[in-house]
């Protein structure tokens, strides 16, 4: 596991991911679900646990829950949790943010 920079500056980050809307990133075989949720940026598997549809493809509610387009499975952002644990819970990934951009633990 590494840091990867995904953002060289915290501007890019603004002007590349809108508040509250997934957005898909690959890094090699790893599908990623980001999201801007209250000034913070939070990295989540991609693919809904209860099957497999792309979560940035979804929504994303008050709570801080990223809900599947297909079925409506919640998962939380800063946790992976699905809300009323029906599903295996995803796995969210470590973001850190510096003075030579935004980077990745994966």
């Amino acid at each position: 596991m590494d840091w990867v920079k995904i953002f060289s500056s915290a501007n890019e980050l603004k002007n590349k991911l809108a508040t509250g809307k997934p957005q898909l990133l690959i890094i090699g075989n790893t599908r990623l679900c980001l999201v801007l949720f209250e000034n913070k940026i939070l990295a989540l598997d991609d693919r809904c646990s209860h099957n497999g549809e792309s979560l940035s493809k979804g929504t994303v509610n008050y709570l801080g829950e990223v809900i599947c387009p297909w079925h409506g499975y919640r998962f939380k952002l800063a946790t992976g949790r699905e809300a009323a644990e029906r599903s295996n819970d995803l796995k969210t990934y470590q973001v850190k943010e510096d003075e030579s951009g935004v980077f990745l633990w994966i």
